[in-house]
């Protein structure tokens, strides 16, 4: 592995944590929000990673080749951690905006999760992810879509779809566990690794991910409210477009000693595309 300490305007280094051992399929156990700490069965490595500034190629970056894109969409929601106002105003919010990144004919937002870094048990939330992932596999992308939609499940997999994350601030500008994204051109069948994650009622799948050198990393520093990363998870496209990706909270070793502890919520979302024309 390429020694790498520097720390520059332009990138950071910081370690990422790995699956290290893909030999015994791995697997991450979700207790109900509130409840108790993610526990995880498997062996894993922290990576010293170039993470580098994409703010300067923002514009350029996309869903279909890189898998994950920023926008600057303000958002009318009051409160974050009001539940019913997140269904009525930010869902819909979400289904527009999927719907115009990506093109697709139907948006189904089916779930989103709140994380802070402070206090998060106590408050009913989750913790930031240290770990590199994607939320979705080649088996549980259909999956989810099945469990979700039940008798028109079917017809919809016919036809392309994509899984799409909408990544927020909600509590000021981030400056501590930015979010590390990976470059999806530069990913390596064998650096997404199957994981279970099991829930309390059911068992998904998950990748993830095996370090490979080759992998290019970015992250937008100190977003603000007003921005969201859109990270496309799964594309049943298999044309050579992007169609999984890589991410992970990180500690930045340039965050000011007194940073306020970074709060987020993501909301998850089916994007369902009309049939080809033939």
């Amino acid at each position: 592995m390429e020694a790498v300490t520097a720390t520059t305007r332009d990138e950071v280094v910081a370690p990422l944590v790995f699956l290290a051992d893909t030999k015994v399929k791995a697997a991450t156990y979700n207790p109900p929000p509130g409840t108790g700490e993610v526990r995880r069965t498997g062996n894993y490595g922290n990576f010293p990673t170039r993470i580098r500034d994409a703010r300067p190629i923002a514009a350029s970056l996309s869903l279909e080749r890189q898998g994950f894109r920023l926008v600057r969409r303000p958002s009318a929601v009051e409160n974050f951690h009001d539940a019913a106002e997140i269904r009525s105003v930010y869902y819909p919010e979400i289904e527009r905006l999927v719907a115009e990144e990506t093109g697709a004919a139907e948006v189904v937002v089916f779930d989103h999760t709140i994380r802070t870094a402070e206090r998060a048990i106590e408050r009913g939330l989750r913790q930031p992810v240290r770990m590199v992932h994607n939320d979705y596999t080649e088996k549980s992308g259909p999956q989810r879509v099945r469990e979700l939609l039940g008798e028109r499940a079917e017809e919809k997999l016919r036809h392309r779809f994509v899984e799409i994350n909408v990544w927020r601030p909600i509590r000021g500008t981030v400056l501590e566990a930015p979010l590390a994204l990976a470059d999806a051109q530069s990913l390596a069948p064998g650096d997404l690794a199957p994981v279970d994650l099991v829930y309390a009622d059911r068992v998904g799948e998950i990748y993830y991910g095996v370090f490979n050198p080759g992998q290019r990393w970015y992250y937008f520093p100190r977003m603000t409210v007003d921005e969201a990363i859109l990270i496309k998870c799964y594309d049943s496209e298999r044309d050579g477009r992007a169609r999984f990706s890589l991410h992970s909270a990180f500690d930045d070793p340039t965050t000011p000693a007194n940073a306020p502890p970074r709060e987020s919520i993501e909301v998850r979302a089916f994007g369902f595309f009309a049939p080809k024309r033939t």
